[in-house]
């Protein structure tokens, strides 16, 4: 059996896309565990201008026409036999529905992972043009797809909610705390240390998305109530201007930093130095950045959204709030500020690593994605 990852651009880690770093990690882990593996691209730039890795990659031409798929791609597909398992991944991209019909035709069984295109806030997000993609292009794609693989529950319920009786599969990504394990040494020392408390968020400043306009609107609040805290943001995008605007307009300036995009051992080290983490996501797939900050030793709070508030609820390793927004987020930190005035939020911490440790061990998680694509070869 071999297993070939169709994704948009190029896995490249060093990106702030969730998805690439997600890929990156599965495709690296596969590998390492036997499976023979491919990374195919569709990218404007096909030059290999990433990191060394151990999977082979191979990169596309993507098309001016987003429908479009290059000669190069559609003759690659087409040359793969049925002991082949493709795995995309991303909804809504108009040149995989152009892959599923190419595949279909083959007779090469995919799968598909939407990462968080279905849950409700998403199918909303762009209303009239879902509303017309979706019967058009959307759903036949699902049709075409041997199954469709969900990061968590919210998937699956969005899924069904568009095709009642497709065939699906919930298997979270692998995350190796053992790999982080300086910076939670790291965290070990420092913890106790900060004066202010630092609440942290990482990832790409996508504001509607991510719910950086309630995580201010929650600082703010919780400013006023007389805490001794500061927010690190820890990314960037084109809206982060807007987003400095809506902290001046709310006076909290001094009490927030824009660190910018970091990555590597930098951005570790910031992670290293917080307190809590935040992630009130509208939509997810899985967010890695959660992970990584629980494998360092912080707990967190997340919305339902992110399809990690279970496992935080199960290990009791932060706050899980229903939906993004702005009371439920403030009652969240507030009851997180109480615990660090108490020295208690280590506590959560060591329960977020274990929950790292136990629900998303790789070795685990890997025999299910093998039974998976087996699946789909029978």
């Amino acid at each position: 059996m071999e297993v070939i990852h169709l994704v948009l651009g190029k896995v490249n880690p060093q990106r702030m896309n969730g998805v690439n770093k997600v890929v990156y990690e599965l495709a690296t882990r596969q590998h390492a565990a036997g499976t023979r593996v491919e990374v195919w691209g569709i990218t404007a730039n096909p030059v290999h201008d990433y990191p060394e890795r151990s999977f082979t990659t191979r990169l596309f031409k993507a098309s001016r026409n987003p429908f479009g798929i290059s000669a190069e791609l559609k003759q690659a597909l087409q040359g793969l036999t049925n002991a082949t398992v493709v795995h995309m991944h991303g909804g809504f991209i108009p040149v995989f529905f152009r892959a599923s019909e190419v595949l279909n035709q083959a007779g090469v069984p995919f799968v598909f992972t939407p990462h968080g295109s279905y849950n409700v806030v998403a199918l909303q997000k762009g209303n009239w043009k879902k509303k017309l993609y979706l019967p058009l292009f959307e759903k036949p794609l699902l049709r075409n797809a041997t199954l469709v693989h969900s990061l968590g529950r919210s998937e699956v319920d969005g899924l069904h909610r568009l095709i009642a009786d497709k065939p699906a599969r919930l298997i979270p990504y692998g995350f190796d705390a053992e790999e982080l394990k300086e910076a939670y040494y790291l965290h070990q020392h420092q913890r106790g240390a900060n004066k202010p408390m630092v609440i942290a968020f990482c990832g790409r400043i996508d504001i509607h998305t991510k719910g950086l306009d309630v995580l201010v609107e929650a600082f703010a609040g919780l400013l006023a109530q007389g805490a001794d805290a500061v927010l690190w943001l820890i990314g960037d995008s084109k809206q982060r201007p807007e987003l400095e605007n809506s902290v001046e307009a709310l006076g909290i300036e001094r009490n927030v930093v824009f660190h910018g995009a970091r990555y590597g051992q930098e951005k570790l080290e910031l992670l290293a130095a917080a307190d809590l983490f935040a992630h009130p996501s509208r939509n997810e797939g899985l967010p890695t950045s959660v992970l990584e900050a629980a494998a360092i030793g912080l707990p967190s709070v997340v919305t339902v959204a992110t399809n990690v508030g279970d496992a935080i609820d199960e290990y009791k390793a932060g706050w899980t709030i229903q939906e993004t927004d702005a009371d439920e987020l403030l009652a969240a930190l507030g009851s997180a500020y109480a615990q660090w005035q108490g020295g208690q939020l280590d506590k959560l911490g060591e329960h977020a690593r274990r929950m790292v440790a136990e629900r998303y061990n790789w070795h685990h998680v890997l025999q299910q994605f093998e039974k998976m694509y087996q699946s789909c070869l029978h």
